[in-house]
């Protein structure tokens, strides 16, 4: 049986019989007679719940997106606004990631939705798409917030610098470690 899903709570299930019904799995019902008549949960119903828990089709609310980095599938909300990101390319605040240009390790502490070339380094009031380094790199990327973790020392007064000075990088300049 082949599911497809709609991004609700709908699904279709092409049979092998030839016949074609649709699964609500939010309301647990299923347009073929054996659920119709009977009431019971059929095997329609069952598949869709399968395709769902193995990561086949997406949850209900979620469509199947390519991945900006690597192009894979990845599921995300059916609202959501791209780009998109798989598991293995989504980055978060605290992660420990890597700048493709020099190598070095930085901490993610911001992703934004805003592209970097609509947002300007403060240093030099450059777009952050025109910053030196950052010219092979989609203009469309979104800005994600880094640190250098080096740059903090402790002393016995504290952390210093007592600031960190936060660095805006086009998202697929960073890969994760």
């Amino acid at each position: 049986m082949a599911v497809t899903a709609f991004g609700t709570n709908v699904y279709e299930v092409a049979s092998e019989s030839g016949y074609t019904y649709l699964v609500d799995v939010g309301a647990g019902r299923c347009t073929c007679p054996d659920h119709v008549i009977r009431g019971e949960r059929c095997k329609h119903l069952r598949r869709v719940a399968i395709e769902i828990t193995e990561g086949r089709v997406p949850p209900p609310g979620h469509v199947a997106r390519s991945c900006r980095v690597c192009g894979d599938e990845t599921f995300v909300r059916n609202d959501a606004d791209p780009p998109f990101y798989c598991d293995r390319h989504r980055l978060s605040v605290g992660d420990r990631v890597r700048d493709r240009e020099t190598g070095v390790s930085v901490v993610v502490v911001s992703v934004s939705d805003r592209r970097a070339d609509e947002v300007t380094v403060t240093a030099t009031g450059e777009l952050v798409a025109d910053y030196a380094g950052n010219e092979g790199y989609p203009r469309d990327d979104s800005v994600v917030g880094v640190v250098y973790p080096e740059s903090v020392r402790m002393t016995p007064e504290g952390a210093r610098p007592p600031e960190l000075r936060v660095y805006s990088f086009p998202y697929s300049r960073l890969e994760v470690e």
